[in-house]
């Protein structure tokens, strides 16, 4: 496992807030940790792991150690791969604090099969809760609806609406634009959408490790889109700042979003930056 290039100061930061409304945390890659005025925190795909050298390299710090993560009522997770479920990351947090995990099925399986958290942590399978599109579930303060969303490269992706009494936000885990986003948008009034967003790179494929041309994230038109249609007044884009060769500008996305009604305001944040809602 991976030691932190930070220490222990950002979960200690995340321990000691009190937010007045909503406080969120951006973790890096896709993750983000969320606290509630009356103290509920959520760890969404939070991952500290170092990719699979020379194919998958991080760029950005490791900015915590899961040992030292103190606060967590739920861990929620919106697909399988390993920079969303991820048993080094996310075994230790539910080890430490006994929080629930929420998944579904196919990141259960990375969980219980392939990773065998069980077995590895000090963890128990009450712990574990599946999740499929269209329930919603209630979290401390936090009323959650799990949705469908669009990412042909997971086997089974959703996306989370996370509503509190002070307001909403989507985080879409690795999604591109859904035909489900309109209903979505139309439903709920979002104040803060996360979504992925990342260049078109050369790879090195699995097996050969020769350079192939790839495209994992929404590119700006297309997450501009997905903004769009979910109708969101702020953007937060993510995972831009992850993989070598996969890196990207989100500025940018200022001049794709200037010809439509949403999103209102692009809020570009660095790992460790923290937002309110």
């Amino acid at each position: 496992m991976s030691t932190s290039d930070w220490g222990d100061w950002l979960p200690q930061a995340i321990d000691s807030a009190s937010p007045e409304t909503v406080s969120c945390w951006y973790l890096g890659c896709n993750g983000f940790a969320i606290k509630g005025s009356a103290g509920t925190t959520l760890w969404i795909d939070p991952y500290v792991g170092l990719g699979d050298p020379p194919r998958t390299i991080r760029m950005i710090p490791v900015p915590f150690d899961p040992t030292d993560v103190s606060t967590a009522d739920a861990v929620l997770a919106t697909h399988e791969h390993t920079d969303h479920t991820h048993g080094p990351s996310q075994g230790p947090i539910l080890e430490s604090t006994g929080a629930e995990f929420y998944a579904p099925d196919d990141s259960l399986s990375v969980a219980f099969d392939e990773e065998e958290w069980l077995d590895t942590y000090g963890i128990d399978r009450s712990q574990f809760n599946e999740v499929t599109e269209g329930e919603t579930i209630e979290i401390g303060e936090f009323e959650i609806a799990v949705v469908e969303t669009h990412d042909p490269d997971s086997t089974h992706p959703v996306g989370y609406v996370i509503r509190h009494e002070t307001g909403t936000i989507f985080h879409g885990g690795d999604t591109k634009p859904a035909d489900s986003f309109g209903e979505i948008g139309a439903t709920y009034d979002i104040d803060i959408g996360i979504l992925a967003f990342g260049a078109i790179g050369r790879i090195p494929d699995k097996e050969t490790r020769e350079p192939v041309r790839t495209k994992w994230y929404s590119t700006e038109n297309e997450i501009i889109e997905a903004a769009s249609d979910l109708q969101l007044d702020r953007l937060v884009p993510t995972h831009w700042d992850m993989w070598k060769g996969m890196t990207a500008d989100p500025t940018v996305l200022h001049n794709h979003a200037q010809s439509y009604d949403h999103p209102s305001v692009l809020d570009v944040v660095e790992i460790g930056d923290r937002i309110e809602l």
